[in-house]
């Protein structure tokens, strides 16, 4: 079966191939149009496709638009109801005519594709076949609770369900207009932040506040019973005022984060308790915007009653394309399997990467020892852009597409942010070596490939690596190990024999405003733009103009 998935819908439009179960390419149509969230989450942007992204998965799977056996669209028309409850009127059917018409412009867009093996997956579906289908394999088989929660699907908001014997089982779902993902993006859009794109910031801040005006938030906030939610109405206004983008947040704006961020996490809790008495599954997946909370996965993994708890790498609405592309494959009859890791987009060869560098007329050299001269370079305190192999689907940089610094210096969080031109309260993370991981962090999963946890620092680590150590002392670990990624593994090593650490700080190639660098003219543009000293890009360095080599 071969299977080409497609989210279009809301944002992060997306693109992800299946074939015969196994997960060959996914891609975001940011990183091929370079704009942020591939377009705006409005109504009349619901026509646009993931041109770029599909035709791009069908190449690397070396596929026509003719030799697909169904194409994916994860909404399903005939569940959603514009002048239903949560619904704008006003433009909800414009979203619904274009939706309708999704198999015309799949076609037009893909010459060759039959309309009819167009088949729409509803939306939560989608989000929780991600998560059950392309998770790791667990002592107990498949068998597990599923917990799909972002803004918004067609007529709801999260669904829970028990995926056992080969089938799910929906348990609960939420209708509109309660939505725990609408609640933090109006609260993240209130505090001055980029809405459905930019509730991470939020996250960030919540840990400089305290829950102060919990008890208001509860009234709004709260979970409800029998797999349910209490969440809509907010009086944003009466308990924090607007923030200003061009302004500091204030303590109000950090205590008001904090008040809706312990509400989320109890609410979430409730919701998965209920699930867990009724089924007793003790393995946990989820997806949706709201899985992308490490603050609230840390607390389920916490306080819950799950032995394992894994999360959709992809979790936001880009992760729907390949859970549309794994649902109707298992369907059919395939056996779909685990994701081999985030690592799902473009790479380019040696060859191709000496022609563009060539082109570009910058100062290259090629060391016998890619890892130790990076680590050389780092270990003297410089900034590192890190290119290597396929770029990452989702949004966390995780060793591919990866902005480096040393965790030693407490100056260099802000250093990295000003290069970024992101708020100075953001935090970044360690990437750390897998073997050597549970010696320094704890109270989160290990190996944690994906940096969706918080963990907490062990004694005397917080004081040897302060840039990785955020200011409520937790720290977004992301393990390497040397199966999966062998390259950064070994920078790790070469580092920790420089300095003693076995630890780096990992951010996004980025800055901000725009995508993540997916190709080598985005790398050389960042480089030339920002206030890097190495670029590590395949087998090459291009060192800043006076940065010696080591």
């Amino acid at each position: 079966m071969r299977v080409l998935g497609v989210n279009a819908v809301f944002h992060d439009p997306a693109a992800a191939l299946v074939v015969d179960g196994r997960t060959v390419a996914a891609a975001e149509e940011e990183r091929f149009s370079r704009r942020r969230h591939g377009k705006e989450p409005v109504p009349f942007s619901t026509w646009e496709l993931p041109v770029e992204a599909m035709r791009w998965c069908l190449e690397q799977g070396g596929l026509e638009p003719s030799d697909l056996d169904a194409v994916t669209y994860s909404y399903h028309p005939d569940l959603a109801d514009p002048d239903g409850p949560g619904q704008d009127a006003t433009w909800e059917h414009l979203r619904l005519f274009y939706v309708e018409r999704a198999p015309l412009f799949l076609e037009e867009a893909l010459p060759g594709l039959d309309r009819s093996r167009v088949v729409y997956v509803p939306h939560h579906l989608a989000h929780a076949a991600s998560a059950v289908y392309a998770a790791p394999p667990f002592e107990g088989g498949r068998d597990t609770l599923v917990f799909a929660a972002d803004g918004r699907g067609e007529s709801t908001s999260h669904l829970v369900g028990a995926y056992t014997s080969g089938g799910l089982e929906v348990l609960a779902r939420q209708p509109l207009p309660d939505s725990l993902g609408l609640v933090y993006e109006e609260l993240t859009e209130h505090l001055g932040f980029h809405r459905s794109g930019d509730e991470h910031e939020v996250m960030a801040l919540a840990s400089y506040g305290e829950p102060s005006m919990l008890d208001e938030v509860r009234g709004h906030l709260r979970y409800e019973g029998g797999g349910r939610v209490r969440a809509r109405g907010v009086p944003w206004e009466s308990l924090a005022p607007r923030r200003d983008p061009g302004s500091a947040p204030g303590r109000e704006h950090a205590d008001l984060a904090a008040s809706v961020q312990e509400a989320t996490e109890e609410a979430i809790l409730g919701v998965l308790g209920w699930a867990y008495e009724r089924t007793r599954l003790r393995r946990l997946v989820m997806a949706g915007g709201v899985a992308l909370n490490c603050a609230a996965n840390s607390r389920v993994l916490r306080e819950g009653p799950f032995d394992d708890v894994w999360v959709q790498p992809a979790a936001g609405d880009a992760g729907t394309a390949l859970g549309g592309a794994l649902y109707a494959a298992a369907k059919a009859g395939d056996d779909p399997r685990p994701m081999p890791g985030a690592d799902l987009g473009r790479s380019w060869g040696e060859e191709e990467l000496a022609g563009l560098l060539d082109e570009a007329d910058v100062a290259v050299e090629r060391p016998g020892d890619l890892a130790a001269a990076v680590a050389e370079a780092l270990a003297g305190n410089a900034l590192v852009a890190w290119f290597q192999g396929r770029s990452e689907y989702g949004p966390r940089a995780l060793g591919h597409r990866s902005l480096l610094a040393h965790p030693a210096d407490p100056g260099n969080p802000e250093r990295l942010n000003r290069v970024k031109g992101r708020e100075s309260f953001r935090p970044v993370a360690p990437m750390v070596a897998q073997d050597r991981a549970p010696e320094i962090f704890f109270g989160g999963p290990l190996p944690s490939p994906y940096m969706l946890f918080l963990h907490q620092v062990a004694r005397g680590w917080s004081e040897r690596i302060p840039a990785v150590v955020h200011v409520d002392g937790t720290a977004r670990a992301q393990t390497v190990s040397a199966e999966d990624d062998p390259l950064t593994a070994r920078l790790l090593s070469e580092f920790e024999a420089r300095t003693g650490l076995p630890v780096l700080v990992n951010t996004g190639l980025d800055t901000a405003g725009r995508p993540r660098v997916d190709s080598p003219r985005d790398a050389l543009e960042f480089f030339g733009s920002a206030p890097v000293d190495v670029l590590a890009i395949g087998p090459f360095l291009v060192r800043r103009r006076g940065e010696g080599a080591g």
